[in-house]
């Protein structure tokens, strides 16, 4: 008997029971194939409109078990895909007929609070590892929802609510335990193999499969946060106020804003929050809470843990179906504003949003080329988000969020923060969103990965 699997070059191969089974006892973890009782619950991720049918899904629960799976799906030319998480929108985690290193159930978190370090493995997600540092009084930047895995949000860059006083995920990356393409575990940091950690440091999972990452952490605990909502027919005036208020934020206050559906109407929603004194914050926040006539200011103290899940449901629940376009914007103009408002009019699903998320502060003062993140300015990461339950009305959900960013794209720029990219985005905005950093992006890829066997993500070509 043979099983059936897929090549990086897209042919068929085949792999004996002599090959599995040898494959199976060398690790610890499960060995989840085609016809294993939980493979249709192990082949499913975060966004419901990936549905692939990967060959092999290994559950790792090691570094042993990466290293050992890393050296056959080489050895056998498989097409390869990384999962910690499961939370990458285009399906990087998932393949059809490959094999799917999943590392989601190493979830060890060792906390220092001496030090203000943690150690994580691949597998955690960001309330899990909220939960550990909390305990402590303790946060990193890490993301916008808490279902995201630490993994993947920091490989790409990490966005986050203390980007403005903290800096980015990978800003506050000390350490990360990967394995390369030659099955090798190697620790990267600022004095063991540099070059690697600075591609780690934005460059996706072109690098490899990361195993274990240690943050620098920052005393962080009450925030004053929330939303403040207002109805569509003031949309225009909101978000021309937002676009200002930015300008003001000092570093310790985030200002993001949504167009989204409330109470069954699309609304216009800023998002804020203040990494300090709730007295301070209420004196910086004031300005947002007392524009125009809200139907609701919904601000106020909570802990840096609950601030954390305010925009899960919908955004980031698992199982929606789910389609998006994004890109990197300098500048809200009164056209993007007007095309946003009118797209959120003719929303095809009430689960759908439109989103800006404001980079500034400790994020936006680094050098561009001192990570492979390299958008470090005063900008906006504008997202155009499709979500619906049915997969059935898939194609007139993706109809709208494609008509809508056909008409946005000439306002953008061509660069997308990695996180956010699709998978049918076109190749040259890679290119595009690494700028000066891709060559060397390039000259890397070669060193740790010359045959690409790390494809499946938002792809950087071996030099």
């Amino acid at each position: 008997m043979t099983i059936a699997a897929t090549t990086l070059f897209g042919a068929d191969t085949k792999l004996s029971d002599a090959n599995i089974d040898g494959f199976r006892g060398s690790i610890r973890g499960e060995l989840i194939l085609r016809d294993s009782a939980n493979y249709e619950a192990a082949r499913r991720v975060w966004n419901a409109n990936i549905n692939r049918h990967p060959a092999l899904i290994v559950r790792c629960t090691d570094s042993a078990d990466v290293q050992h799976a890393v050296n056959f799906a080489r050895t056998h030319e498989l097409l390869l895909s990384l999962r910690c998480g499961g939370h990458s929108a285009p399906g990087y985690g998932t393949n059809d007929g490959g094999m799917v290193i999943d590392m989601s159930l190493m979830k060890g978190i060792r906390v220092d609070p001496s030090r203000r370090t943690v150690i994580a493995q691949g597998g955690v997600q960001w309330r899990e590892f909220d939960h550990e540092t909390q305990a402590f009084g303790l946060a990193t930047t890490g993301g916008t929802v808490s279902n995201t895995g630490i993994a993947g949000l920091t490989l790409g860059g990490g966005l986050g609510w203390l980007m403005g006083k903290h800096g980015l995920s990978v800003d506050n990356l000390v350490s990360a335990d990967v394995v390369t393409a030659d099955g090798q575990l190697r620790t990267a940091n600022a004095t063991e193999n540099p070059d690697l950690f600075w591609a780690l440091r934005g460059g996706g999972g072109n690098f490899g499969a990361v195993t274990s990452l240690q943050y620098r952490l920052h005393p962080v605990t009450e925030t004053l946060s929330g939303l403040v909502i207002y109805p569509l027919d003031q949309g225009r005036d909101v978000m021309r106020f937002y676009r200002e208020f930015c300008a003001t934020l000092p570093d310790e206050a985030e200002a993001f804003a949504a167009i989204l559906t409330h109470d069954g109407q699309p609304v216009v929603a800023m998002v804020l929050g203040y990494n300090g004194s709730v007295e301070k914050g209420e004196k910086v926040l004031a300005p947002a809470r007392q524009f125009g006539k809200p139907i609701a200011d919904l601000v106020g103290p909570m802990p840096y843990g609950v601030r954390q899940t305010l925009i899960d449901d919908p955004l980031a629940k698992h199982g929606l179906h789910r389609y998006w376009r994004s890109a990197f914007v300098d500048e809200l103009s009164d056209g993007l504003i007007d095309e946003m408002l009118k797209g959120a009019a003719s929303f095809s699903s009430p689960l759908s949003v439109i989103g800006v998320f404001y980079v500034h502060g400790a994020a936006a003062c680094v050098a561009p080329e001192a990570t492979a993140f390299s958008a470090r300015r005063r900008t906006w990461d504008f997202d155009i988000i499709g979500q619906w339950i049915d997969g059935a009305e898939s194609e007139g959900h993706i109809a709208w969020v494609r008509a809508l960013w056909d008409r946005v794209e000439p306002e953008l720029l061509g660069s997308v923060y990695i996180n956010h990219m699709m998978g049918d985005d076109r190749p040259e905005r890679v290119r595009a969103s690494y700028g000066n950093n891709y060559t060397r992006l390039r000259e890397l890829k070669s060193v740790y990965d010359p045959t690409n066997l790390f494809r499946v993500n938002a792809n950087i070509t071996p030099a």
